[in-house]
């Protein structure tokens, strides 16, 4: 009798969550870890018979599960404090800041990154006229007592593949509080001594006064949603003055000109309030400075990171074009960009560095 009732509330308990699984509202997105979940997949008899339906299917009901993000929380609690786990989904809480374990350094990567930019420099560079330079962000593992990357041996791997360019050291120049508490990057208050090391090495004086302003908006970085832990938010400070208020910039995404901003509110009220910052992740931008004190261009190949330092190196140049790689093929730039007589930064953190393969 024992045995019955426990198989039929097993069956029961069972039907529920199936029944809750094809019918509980669903999102096709999860704010809190900033993805797409997966969707449900067709029926057919080709995906039946292959296999396919049935691993698609398992992946749709684990993104579909009712009450995920409570059950997530509950993993990480139990993880950490019952099973005296250090991470949750390779997130640590270390020193009050959230982090993402990065680690070995992945040599193909690495060379995978240095094949696309000596592509680059063969394809558009080289006969160019450019001063040509190179700087890598570390991420915040490399100011905590972590499993983290050997810095010095990526540092010095990726200017051994880049001997055209000139390296601009910024890791002794950062610490830890120079990085959102719950998110990957950097703080554009705390960077204005990077900006400055950065545009002197390229001969640029940047020098400007700036008003700080604070985001009206509490902002949940990319390592709170992933940790699935109660965090208290950050708060996203950005700094403006009239050189900024009066710049045009130019947002070539699809192809044709659009009109973008320097610090876009709609995007700050978005899903990731970071994309404040130049709009977040774009293929190509251009922003023109009609109070340059001379005609003087840079281009800089980036990741994120360049999204809150391009606006500060601003003063010294009439003209910056920001190219990432990961959203336009590098055969295509040449369409778009004039490198003739420019100053060329590539800035990368370590972090996209030791995973390049969306690097195109």
């Amino acid at each position: 009798m024992k045995n019955k009732i426990t198989w039929i509330s097993s069956a029961l308990l069972l039907a529920v969550l199936t029944l809750f699984v094809w019918f509980y509202p669903k999102s096709d997105f999860s704010e809190s870890e900033r993805r797409v979940l997966a969707p449900m997949p067709e029926i057919s008899a080709e995906s039946i018979f292959s296999g396919d339906f049935s691993n698609a299917f398992e992946e749709y009901a684990t993104d579909a599960f009712p009450f995920r993000d409570a059950f997530r929380a509950i993993k990480a609690y139990t993880s950490k404090f019952v099973f005296n786990l250090s991470d949750n989904n390779g997130v640590i809480v270390k020193d009050g800041h959230l982090t993402k374990l990065d680690y070995p350094m992945n040599t193909p990567m690495l060379d995978h990154a240095s094949e696309r930019f000596q592509f680059i420099y063969d394809t558009f560079l080289r006969d160019a006229n450019t001063n040509i330079y190179f700087s890598i962000v570390p991420d915040k593992n490399f100011f905590l007592d972590t499993l983290k990357l050997d810095y010095s041996a990526l540092v010095s791997y990726m200017k051994e593949k880049t001997p055209y360019m000139s390296y601009i050291d910024v890791f002794s120049l950062l610490s830890l509080d120079d990085f959102y508490r719950t998110d990957s990057h950097w703080r554009q208050e705390c960077i204005r001594d990077i900006a400055e090391h950065i545009a002197s090495e390229m001969g640029a004086d940047i020098s400007a006064e700036y008003t700080e302003n604070v985001l009206d908006v509490p902002f949940y970085g990319v390592y709170a949603g992933q940790s699935a832990m109660n965090v208290s938010p950050d708060t996203i400070k950005y700094l403006t003055n009239d050189i900024l208020n009066n710049v045009s910039v130019t947002n070539f995404d699809t192809g044709r000109p659009e009109t973008s901003y320097v610090y876009n509110f709609e995007k700050a009220n978005g899903r990731d309030p970071y994309e404040l910052f130049l709009s977040g992740n774009n293929a190509l931008l251009v922003v023109e400075n009609p109070a340059a004190k001379e005609k003087r261009e840079l281009v800089i190949f980036r990741d994120s990171y360049a999204s809150s330092l391009a606006p500060l190196l601003v003063p010294a140049y009439s003209k910056i074009t920001l190219v990432d790689i990961r959203y336009i093929q590098s055969a295509m730039i040449g369409s778009f960009v004039d490198f003739q007589n420019s100053d060329v930064l590539f800035l990368y953190s370590s972090s996209l560095l030791n995973s390049s393969l969306a690097m195109k």
